[in-house]
């Protein structure tokens, strides 16, 4: 049976909370959050440093906040219980107590709406709304009646605001402009945080199905998810040669293409792993993909 709110013991080896907080935050997958940043402002050859790093950390937190948020409801929504195969969440571990990381999520959110504030002085109070957008989705992609990663939409969330929304907002920032190669650019985070995404589901589906958490996965099954992560990476692959025809960019980002064969190892795992904790190195494995993507794209804008 799934956790209940009341069900969360106090573990002998737990951790020290600070410590708690830290694994709490999943910092694994932080280059998530930092990568879009990262090619939005590289394209826009860093036009103006402090304004980058208020992104990168608004960014960042958003990304804790939504990590802890999920934390919470989770463990409420009974989606953590003893047949996941992931790394131990802080409140069904009894790490934390659910109203303290409920507390946490709250102060983390609201220390990026003040970070926020001096972009949305230089953008314009219309990024008030996306700003508060973005925590609203952090908060209901497993919070709210209806959790919108428990209806399939989680690829959906993570592609738009991991991919055109933070490149295409880093680079407004930056510049006060838009065009076809950033938004065209925007798409590779997309797709990779999306792969993490569902390298995640796919180690989570028997637990997921038990809370009845309906991932496409879960919906549409193991295959599926398997095909899903390697267009995934294909797509983002794909990216850096479409932007030198179409948009004329340096030849040598075509480098982040690389993220494909050197993905071999993962998308074959993914097609054919028996136990469920196979997957967890293929979800490392996914993050260390954007990082590298994130690395051979954005160098070439710095020279």
């Amino acid at each position: 049976m799934p956790l209940t709110k009341s069900a969360n013991p106090i573990t002998p080896a737990s951790p020290s909370a600070l410590k708690a907080y830290f694994l709490a935050a999943r910092p694994k997958t932080w280059i998530a959050s930092l990568s879009p940043v990262l090619i939005g402002a590289s394209m826009a050859a860093y036009a103006k440093p402090l304004i980058f790093v208020l992104t990168l950390l608004f960014s960042l937190l958003i990304q804790v906040g939504t990590n802890y948020a999920n934390d919470y409801f989770d463990f409420v929504n009974g989606a953590d219980s003893h047949l996941r195969n992931g790394p131990k969440r802080a409140v069904q571990q009894g790490w934390i107590a659910p109203s303290a990381m409920l507390m946490a999520t709250l102060a983390i959110f609201g220390a990026a709406l003040l970070i926020a504030i001096p972009l949305m002085v230089i953008a314009g109070l219309w990024s008030l709304f996306l700003a508060a957008l973005c925590i609203a989705f952090g908060v209901l992609y497993t919070g709210g009646p209806k959790p919108l990663g428990y209806l399939g939409l989680g690829e959906l969330l993570v592609f738009t605001f991991f991919g055109p929304v933070a490149v295409c907002g880093t680079y407004f920032l930056q510049t006060g402009t838009l065009n076809g190669s950033v938004l065209l650019a925007s798409l590779a985070p997309g797709f990779l945080s999306c792969s993490i995404l569902i390298a995640n589901n796919l180690r989570d589906e028997k637990s997921d199905r038990a809370a009845n958490k309906k991932t496409l996965i879960v919906r549409f099954g193991r295959t599926f998810g398997s095909w899903e992560y390697t267009l995934a990476i294909a797509a983002a692959a794909a990216i850096p040669w479409l932007l030198v025809f179409f948009h004329q960019s340096p030849l040598s980002i075509t480098a982040a293409s690389l993220i494909l064969p050197a993905a071999y190892p993962w998308i074959k795992k993914a097609f054919r792993f028996r136990d469920p904790l196979e997957l967890i190195s293929v979800l490392q494995g996914s993050s260390s993909l954007l990082f590298l993507f994130t690395v051979l794209f954005c160098s070439p804008f710095l020279w």
